[in-house]
C-alpha cells in the first residue's frame, strides 16, 4: 500500500515534508501499511503520543516507546524527517549524482552530517539479496580501468600493463537476470573457465536459461544450464539469444566511471523510485562507527 499523496518533484517534496507530522505519517504508511506494529514484541495495540511523535506499546517490556525511525537508517539521528526525506529524494533521483557539500548547502546541515546522510541513503539503495537468479540470465565480462595511453610513458605501471594481457585493467564478471532486471558484477582475478563457472554456480539456479557470447570460458555449461550462445562475428541477436542487456550495463557503468552518474531505469517515476528506496531503509540501521570502519560489525551480513 503506497501513501495516498506522492510529491512529483523535488520542490513539491521539500514543501510536502516540511511538516514533521506529515513526513512521519508518510514513512509510517510505507513501513506499516496494515497498522503500526511494535518493533520489539510485534503487538498491534500501540497508541500514539502526539507530543513526542512516538508510539507506546501496551505490553510491558524494554523499549515500550518507539518512533517510525526505529530499525531504519534514520534511527538515532537528530536530523528530522523534514530533512531526511528530501535528502533521500535528492540522492535517489539526482541524475548527475550529488556531493556531500551540495547536500550540505541544500539542507543547511554541516558537510560531515551530509556525508553521513548520503552514505546512509546509499546503504538503503543497495540490493542485499543472496538468492540465486532464476529465469533467463545473461552473462558477460569486461575490463575496467584507465587507458594505457593516459599513463606516463616511462612508468612501471604502463610497462606492466602492456604485459599482463589485461592492459592494466580489472576483470569484471557480470550477470543480468532478465526477469527482475537485477545485475550482479564481480571483480575477478581472471576470466578463465574455473572463475566463470564458479561465478555462475554461485549466482544462477541450475537449469536456468543462460545466454552468453562464444568466449571459451563459457563452454561446457550444459547440462547444468540451458545454455545458448551468440557468435558476435555472425550476429549480435538471434531471437532471445543475445547479451545486449549486459552490454548496455557495461556501457552505462563505464560512462559513470568516466563522467557523472546517470539514471539507468527509465520505467519508474521519481516518486516511485523514492518510495522503493524508503521501503528499503527498514531493517538497515547503520552507525557512524560501522560506516567508517571503526566497529567490528560488517555493513552487509549474510
Amino acid at each position: 500500500m503506497e501513501p495516498k499523496v506522492l510529491p512529483k518533484s523535488l520542490q513539491e517534496a521539500i514543501i510536502y515534508f516540511s511538516d514533521q507530522d506529515v513526513a512521519a505519517e508518510f514513512l509510517r504508511d510505507i513501513r506499516w501499511p496494515n497498522g503500526v506494529v511494535c518493533p520489539t514484541c510485534g503487538a498491534r495495540d500501540a497508541y500514539y503520543i502526539s507530543t513526542q511523535r512516538r508510539w507506546k506499546c501496551k505490553n510491558i517490556h524494554p523499549k515500550q516507546q518507539f518512533s517510525v525511525k526505529v530499525g531504519t537508517i534514520f534511527e538515532d539521528s537528530p536530523i528530522g524527517l523534514d530533512k531526511w526525506l528530501p535528502a533521500a529524494w535528492l540522492v535517489t533521483n539526482c541524475k548527475n549524482g550529488i556531493s556531500s557539500y551540495e547536500l550540505s548547502r541544500d539542507l543547511k546541515v554541516t558537510q560531515r552530517t551530509a556525508w553521513f546522510m548520503l552514505h546512509r541513503v546509499r546503504h538503503a539503495m543497495r540490493l542485499l539479496s543472496f538468492e540465486k537468479f532464476e529465469g533467463e540470465t545473461e552473462a558477460d565480462e569486461t575490463f575496467i580501468g584507465g587507458k594505457l595511453g593516459n599513463m606516463h610513458m616511462k612508468s612501471k605501471r604502463r610497462k606492466k600493463a602492456a604485459q599482463d594481457g589485461n592492459w592494466g585493467k580489472s576483470i569484471v564478471l557480470g550477470l543480468l537476470n532478465r526477469e527482475t532486471g537485477e545485475v550482479r558484477a564481480k571483480v575477478a582475478a581472471n576470466r578463465n573457465k574455473k572463475q566463470v563457472h564458479e561465478n555462475l554456480n554461485v549466482n544462477v539456479t541450475l537449469g536456468s536459461p543462460l545466454f552468453t557470447d562464444d568466449f571459451n570460458a563459457y563452454m561446457d555449461l550444459k547440462p547444468a544450464f540451458a545454455h545458448e550462445v551468440v557468435n558476435h562475428l555472425e550476429a549480435y541477436v538471434n531471437g532471445r539469444v543475445h547479451t545486449n542487456g549486459m552490454e548496455n550495463f557495461w556501457s552505462l557503468l563505464k560512462r559513470t566511471i568516466g563522467g557523472t552518474y546517470v539514471s539507468v531505469d527509465p520505467f519508474l517515476t521519481d516518486a516511485e523510485r523514492f518510495v522503493i528506496v524508503l521501503a528499503q531503509t527498514i531493517g538497515r540501521r547503520i552507525t557512524y562507527a560501522e560506516l567508517t570502519g571503526k566497529a567490528d560489525t560488517p555493513l552487509v551480513q549474510a
